[in-house]
């Protein structure tokens, strides 16, 4: 009866949803290779790519990254500092953006050869950069909030489902946005083509991340036992029950 009563005790706290503190290198880390991501897919965006019938763009292989390093964020450290994070990067991503205009608009040398190439270049990156933004703020956001409040349901259990769930929520979100803007940028002008640019984005996105869940996994546990708030949070919730 004793041991029954026990393990009783037991499942509310099993469930309960741990995070840990932002205070540490580790965070910082993750948050300067998310910005870092963002702003170069950005710039890859620009560009316009094909295989085959497959139509997609230059910054197609960064921009998952950065849903999984955002995962982690969530994970590890919650929906407030997620969010945090979301808008420290669009902050960056968008004074990015502002030095690429300075750059264009400053007099060339007369022996610089490159002007219309950077311009070409460049220039049309702060219409990726706002589809980018927004698309990144409105998905990262419902990915990062769905997977909290699994967290809050399920505590630790069903990490994979979390990244799973949010990941299919985010991505839709982001996709949807962010190629409904930055199609005619990169020359889509039909319907077709742009239907095949936004569900080969969103199947490929998505797929990225469920393909790389157990990786992503295995960078959350790695964090969970280094991160010295979470192990302590733990620790007590432990010595709680």
């Amino acid at each position: 009866m004793g041991e029954k009563s026990a393990s009783i005790k037991l499942r509310p706290q099993a469930s309960r949803a741990i995070f840990a503190s932002a205070g540490s290198p580790y965070f910082s880390t993750v948050l300067a290779l998310m910005a870092v991501v963002v702003i170069l897919s950005n710039i890859g965006a620009a560009k316009g790519v094909t295989f085959g019938p497959i139509v997609t763009d230059g910054g197609f292989f960064l921009f998952p990254l950065a849903y999984i390093l955002g995962d982690v964020i969530s994970e590890v450290y919650g929906f407030r500092v997620a969010r945090r994070a979301i808008i420290t990067t669009f902050v960056l991503a968008a004074f990015s953006t502002l030095c690429f205009w300075i750059m264009i608009e400053l007099p060339a040398a007369d022996w610089y050869d490159g002007q219309a190439a950077l311009e070409r270049t460049l220039g049309p990156v702060w219409l990726i950069v706002l589809a980018s933004l927004l698309g990144f703020l409105v998905g990262q956001t419902l990915n990062s909030f769905v997977l909290v409040k699994m967290k809050e349901r399920f505590g630790e259990r069903g990490l994979v489902g979390r990244l799973m769930g949010s990941t299919g929520v985010g991505e839709f979100a982001d996709t949807l946005i962010f190629c409904s803007i930055a199609a005619s940028v990169i020359g889509i002008t039909d319907l077709k083509t742009f239907l095949n640019y936004l569900v080969v984005g969103f199947v490929y996105k998505t797929a990225v991340e469920f393909l790389f869940v157990p990786v992503t996994t295995l960078v959350i546990r790695w964090f969970k036992r280094r991160e010295p708030s979470y192990v302590a949070t733990g620790s007590e919730a432990n010595n709680a029950v």
